[in-house]
């Protein structure tokens, strides 16, 4: 009995770590370049069963067959399918058509940079006339940081080369992967390299005045969620119903 009621207990913990995936997954819906995110669940290892000392076996251990012990969190992963076009009209909004990521130069609070990777491409100009993200990191280009003369019309063909009144700047540095496993998580969309990642040239098409949405489809995170919902409060219900029997046992064992 008391192992039913671990079992419950795990699978509680289960659902409630693929509701907060499926919530994360709806509060950024809208987020440009966000990819969704899934977990996957697991089997603690049967263990087999035995009866031991049993005097109606004539105290032979007599193997029973198996039994589990619940279910555990397994690994979460990222879903890095396309999203969706938007029409912006706007110059510096750029979209990947393909595989491939955004080279950004990403400065701690400490003052230490490093280069981080996106799909989001919402890009502005500062005061510095260097195009940088939302977040004021750069747009990292085949020779650094990409620079716009001041009231220059900006044009960026397919293959990411940025022209400022028709005269070539630079070439946006885009970097693929051959395994996404080796993809960290920054923020809501970004992603850093971690060892063992094998970084390679993307071959992405830039369009220029689109944007990339989330690949979040809402219904089916919805529904989802309202299946998750049940689960957990089928387990909560075994929870409670263990609990009650516990307690008439131990009533009847003070009698």
């Amino acid at each position: 009995m008391v192992r039913g009621l671990y079992t419950a207990y795990t699978g509680m913990m289960n659902q409630q770590a693929r509701l907060d995936v499926i919530t994360n997954n709806l509060a950024n819906a809208s987020t440009v370049g966000y990819k969704k995110e899934g977990s996957t669940s697991q089997a603690f290892d049967s263990m087999y069963t035995q009866k031991i000392k049993d005097g109606s076996e004539g105290y032979i251990n007599r193997r029973i067959g198996k039994e589990s012990l619940g279910v555990k969190i397994g690994e979460t992963y990222t879903d890095y399918t396309q999203g969706s076009f938007k029409v912006t009209g706007n110059t510096l909004d750029l979209a990947l058509e393909g595989t491939g990521f955004f080279n950004i130069e990403y400065v701690s609070k400490s003052g230490n940079t490093s280069t981080k990777y996106t799909r989001d491409g919402s890009f502005s100009i500062n005061n510095e006339g260097m195009l940088v993200t939302e977040d004021g990191d750069y747009l990292l280009g085949e020779n650094g940081r990409i620079q716009i003369p001041s009231g220059a019309e900006v044009v960026v063909d397919e293959l990411g080369n940025v022209y400022a009144d028709e005269k070539l700047v630079d070439k946006i540095k885009l970097s693929d992967f051959e395994d996404y496993n080796y993809l960290k998580k920054f923020g809501e969309n970004l992603y850093t390299a971690v060892d063992g990642a094998t970084e390679k040239t993307g071959d992405g098409k830039v369009r220029q005045g689109y944007l990339e949405m989330s690949n979040i489809d809402v219904i089916s995170e919805m529904v989802e969620m309202i299946t998750v919902s049940r689960a957990y409060e089928s387990s909560q219900k075994v929870v409670q119903t263990m609990d009650s029997s516990l307690e008439k046992a131990v009533n009847l064992g003070k009698l």
